[in-house]
């Protein structure tokens, strides 16, 4: 009588004590904490977090969002950064990259359990680890700075973990928080309509009722919230101006063409498995992956940031041609990703941050001239002065962009003040005239929107303010001294001009 033998198997991934996910999990973790180490060594990274940061400030002082307080961009992030300084200060952004750190883990937690359903253990490990590994694939401020494009990633990727699943209600609702946090994000909804789709006929129907209802109740919900009528100008129809590239498309097809080329280093690891085998399972990635693309061209910009939301379908992407390859594809293809990624960490913590370094001594020339209650104008595109220097804003518009059509992928045409924001300078002219700031400072810096070019800001200056100092070609203007004591503020607003916020009925 023969005794049978045991069957050796070799023990997939992560498994034994505390689980697969008692022991991924944590892995993810740290590799989220450690691809997001450079964003502590600076207070802030880039302008949009500087904005958030002064946007929230605003709000807990009674700002109004789309009145008060306004941008082009959806709600979400702005409340995320005022909860955040409600509970732990406005003092620091710390509290704010950790949580960067958390919507990371996120992503890479469903990223990986999307693979381990499609292709087993393993592949979840390598779609979990291969997105932390690429999601520092971009220059530093683009991946490092805690923005709407990073804040965006866990809904995308939840999205199309709730279709997977059939949660199509579920699905819908991560498609509208994808929305609610970049307007791009609502690229996500192609692959989950697509998963629909492919249901049963039957179910198709209410599949799709579900999503739409999914999405549509708090995107109307958070309308109501903020106002039809602004939320509707500034999240949908008020970036017309913004979008137009006239005489600036070479200068922004340059950088769009170049941001692709580091993101494809990044992802070099994956991308040559995924050219190796092209016909990798999964329509709806790749679904994903081309509306991503699209989002990214939307606007015709192409900023570094943009570009995150294509990570989290390449690495999906690349895992699925992983499985299809010998085993001994994955290991190269994950050394590969991890020695990428160590060299645009070590990116992160050598690179130069000139701007953020005039910014605080613009600041601190600021903060000299002025008292804590007192209100300035940065006429710039760097609304982070405001938070360095602890200032309030003498008007709602945080960047000469929005008053001129400015924008890093502009050259000078295009700008000026007939290209602004619809109502946005019969409004600065109102704000100036009611709280007259204390310092104007001039941080155009040789750019199309100096004040020379902008006949209000030029009036203003020269009615009452001289110049104090020069820092690095940023010009601080102070108010005349004879027009301080006892005088009135001139109201510069002309006469019978309607001056409600845009998106106001």
């Amino acid at each position: 009588m023969s005794v049978e033998q045991p069957v050796s198997v070799r023990p997939a991934p992560f498994s034994g004590p505390g689980g697969y996910w008692g022991r991924l999990l944590p892995v993810l973790l740290l590799l989220a904490a450690v691809t997001r180490l450079p964003s502590f060594v600076h207070p802030l990274w880039n302008p949009d977090e500087g904005f958030l940061a002064v946007q929230a400030r605003q709000l807990a002082a009674g700002g109004v969002l789309y009145d008060t307080v306004v941008d082009r961009k959806p709600p979400f992030v702005p409340w995320l950064y005022e909860g955040v300084f409600a509970v732990f200060g406005d003092g620091s952004l710390v509290p704010v990259k950790i949580l960067a750190i958390l919507a990371l883990f996120a992503t890479a937690g469903l990223l990986a359990s999307l693979a381990r359903r499609r292709w087993g253990d393993r592949s979840g490990v390598v779609a979990g680890v291969g997105f932390l590994l690429i999601s520092v694939g971009l220059h530093p401020e683009d991946t490092q700075a805690a923005g709407f494009g990073l804040f965006m990633l866990p809904f995308t990727a939840l999205a199309v973990w709730c279709a997977d699943r059939r949660a199509w209600t579920w699905a819908g609702v991560a498609v509208a928080g994808a929305f609610l946090t970049k307007q791009t994000g609502g690229a996500v909804l192609v692959p989950v309509v697509w998963l629909a789709w492919t249901t049963a006929s039957g179910a198709r129907g209410r599949a799709l009722l579900r999503i739409v209802a999914g999405f549509a109740v708090p995107v109307a919900a958070t309308a109501l919230i903020t106002g039809p009528s602004g939320f509707l100008f500034w999240v949908v129809t008020g970036s017309g101006s913004y979008a137009d590239l006239t005489g600036s498309g070479l200068h922004a097809l340059g950088r769009g063409f170049g941001n692709a080329l580091i993101l494809a280093g990044a992802c070099l690891g994956l991308l040559i498995p995924l050219v190796r085998r092209l016909r990798a399972p999964g329509a709806d990635l790749w679904l994903w992956l081309a509306a991503s693309a699209v989002a990214v061209m939307t606007g015709f910009h192409f900023f570094g940031h943009y570009y995150l939301q294509l990570m989290p379908p390449l690495a999906l992407l690349g895992t699925a041609a992983l499985h299809a390859l010998p085993r001994r594809w994955t290991p190269a293809a994950l050394t590969l990703t991890a020695c990428t990624c160590a060299a645009f960490l070590t990116w992160g913590f050598l690179a130069p941050r000139p701007e953020l370094a005039h910014a605080q001594r613009v600041a601190e020339a600021v903060r000299a001239r002025t008292a804590p209650t007192d209100r300035v104008l940065i006429w710039g595109m760097h609304p982070e002065t405001y938070w360095l220097a602890d200032r309030t804003p003498a008007s709602r518009y945080l960047t000469a962009g929005l008053l001129t059509n400015f924008s890093g992928g502009r050259t000078g045409s295009q700008v000026g003040e007939e290209y602004g924001v619809e109502g946005s300078w019969p409004l600065l002219r109102t704000e100036l005239a009611q709280h007259r700031p204390a310092v104007i400072v001039d941080d155009s810096r040789g750019k199309p929107y100096a004040p020379d070019r902008m006949p209000t800001l030029r009036q203003v200056l020269a009615a009452d303010y001289v110049r104090a100092a020069t820092i690095d070609g940023t010009v601080i203007y102070v108010r005349a001294p004879a027009k301080d004591v006892g005088a009135p503020a001139k109201d510069v607003r002309p006469p019978d001009v309607d001056v409600r916020p845009p998106g106001k009925p």
